[in-house]
């Protein structure tokens, strides 16, 4: 691998955090390391690799000051809508986490695993996509391979990492303090099936982009998709209940043995010796897990399973490092 001049923006952050460890573990080469944030954390030190990093405050005089190569963003869509566009007209590849990006026709959405020819597409832009979408993508790809999706239904049980740190302390603090930050309920003892925004058709905004990056990843902008994201007292792992249909018959085994040769799938199914997948399972890991494997009688052609990732790691930052080894 080639070294490299690696900017994270949003360095402070719950997956701009995880960017760092992601990168000591997966060993990614570089001369030397920026780390951006906003001017209320600009200043602050980060000890990586028994190095001190002072915190860059992201702004327009910064970006132009350093000779960068890559930069993985993790600091919300109206950031990287300010800032990716600058870094990127300083030639320097970026790999946004947000949502600002995913559905511009002009920017590829991807998934190394499933759609990697993409990245190269880029005009110096790359989207990461959600953290649901992405360990979906992983499970849908080989079976549509092999049987052609006809319908996917998508129920989702998520972390609250997903709303970063707010999130984490809603569950773990706000029986201590009584106080929720991020969410409109308490979350625990509760599951709030609300994620992001409403919009007109009753959808969130969460369950909408998982219907419309999906249809992107896989290149099937007419798949009928529908979705209902969920958040649950879990801290790290987003698991999803699928239910597919496909456009002919398959066998239970010869679809577990499709999944066990998917790259970065695990199966774990086994009801007998009660093996399935579980947040707790996940956590920390790269891999995207799926069980309950079992067909749908009430349809033709039909199948659940259930699938679930650790959604800070597979879900975000992991899978943005995975794009930044494709050119190196």
């Amino acid at each position: 691998m080639r070294k490299i001049n690696l900017a994270i923006v949003g360095a402070t952050g719950v997956v701009g955090r995880k960017f760092l460890e992601v990168i000591a573990e997966r060993k990614i080469p570089f001369d030397n390391l920026y780390l951006f944030a906003s001017k209320k954390s600009a200043g602050k030190e980060i000890i990586y690799q028994d190095q001190t990093y002072t915190v860059i405050e992201l702004s327009e005089e910064n970006i132009k000051k350093y000779d960068i190569d890559f930069a993985l963003f993790s600091a919300g869509g109206s950031t990287a809508l300010t800032y990716a566009p600058m870094f990127a007209k300083q030639k320097t590849i970026v790999i946004d986490n947000s949502s600002a990006f995913r559905m511009d026709k002009n920017v590829p959405l991807v998934v190394p695993e499933v759609n990697k020819d993409d990245a190269f597409k880029h005009n110096f832009i790359i989207a990461n996509p959600n953290c649901s979408t992405i360990q979906a993508a992983l499970v849908l790809k080989p079976l549509h391979d092999n049987y052609a999706l006809k319908r996917v239904i998508m129920s989702t049980y998520q972390a609250v990492s997903g709303a970063g740190i707010d999130g984490i302390h809603d569950l773990e603090h706000e029986l201590k303090t009584g106080e929720t930050k991020k969410f409109p309920y308490q979350i625990h003892h509760n599951v709030i099936p609300h994620i992001d925004i409403f919009l007109e058709d009753g959808n969130t905004k969460e369950e909408d982009k998982m219907i419309n990056e999906m249809r992107k990843i896989l290149g099937i902008p007419d798949l009928k998709i529908t979705a209902t994201a969920v958040r649950v007292p879990v801290v790290h792992g987003h698991s999803e209940s699928i239910n597919i249909e496909f456009n002919q018959d398959f066998e239970i085994n010869t679809v577990k043995s499709i999944l066990k040769q998917a790259p970065n799938v695990i199966v774990y199914d086994n009801p007998s010796e009660l093996k399935y997948p579980m947040p707790i399972l996940a956590e920390g890991k790269d891999e995207v897990f799926v069980g309950r494997i079992r067909r749908d009688k009430s349809a033709d052609y039909a199948l659940n399973l259930f699938v679930v990732a650790d959604n800070i790691r597979k879900g975000a930052a992991t899978n943005a490092v995975q794009i930044l080894e494709l050119f190196l």
